[in-house]
């Protein structure tokens, strides 16, 4: 069953900075190689060795080079260190949003909230109706050469509320999907097949 087509492939060097623009990846098991394998971390205060992200500074995703985003730590008054490893995932290496799990917001906020702010690896552009995230757990799909097996829905934070492109945040987004999405927007997936991911690609349901 298709379910839709690769619209666009993200990366993210750095975690919860810019993301790099792609037309084509190889999808490893562990996923996509360099994405979110460096971080920033605090090194001091309540935060202190823990992950300096968008929910400490809604600025962090407008910068694409590290040294930038360190300068707007220092600016808050927060002293931090670029760390790397192998990646830096909340959860599963793998994220997608699919065009349509959006429309209601859209509809509700009477504009087409822009799919950048939830950071997928992957958008995909439906060819029709789909089911809710829900309906996706332990469901195996078929991306181009890659095969992937939905882990979970993404719980989502107040780092959907900042614009991409650094306009006024939208804090009613979060509050939509609180109440009526139980906070959840797009699936985590894991690696069962590694391959080629390319946009124009179909998202297949097997």
């Amino acid at each position: 069953m298709q379910i839709g087509t690769l619209a666009a492939i993200r990366r993210y060097p750095v975690k919860s900075l810019r993301g790099e623009v792609l037309q084509s990846v190889e999808v490893e098991a562990f996923g996509i190689g360099g994405d979110r394998e460096r971080a920033f971390f605090s090194l001091e205060g309540a935060r202190a060795g823990k992950a300096y992200r968008g929910k400490e500074n809604d600025r962090l995703h407008l910068a694409s080079d590290a040294g930038d985003a360190a300068v707007l730590a220092q600016e808050r008054g927060h002293a931090v260190e670029l760390r790397k490893g192998d990646h830096f995932f909340d959860d599963a290496p793998i994220s997608i949003v699919v065009d349509v799990w959006m429309n209601a917001l859209n509809e509700h906020l009477g504009y087409a909230v822009e799919w950048e702010r939830f950071r997928p690896n992957f958008f995909v552009r439906a060819i029709g109706s789909i089911e809710s995230e829900e309906t996706f757990q332990g469901v195996d799909l078929r991306l181009g050469r890659v095969r992937l097996r939905v882990r979970s829905p993404i719980e989502r934070c107040v780092a959907v509320t900042y614009h991409p492109v650094g306009e006024p945040s939208d804090p009613r987004i979060l509050r939509y999907l609180a109440q009526e999405r139980n906070a959840l927007l797009g699936i985590y997936c894991d690696v069962v097949e590694t391959g080629t991911a390319t946009v124009g690609d179909s998202l297949l349901k097997e």
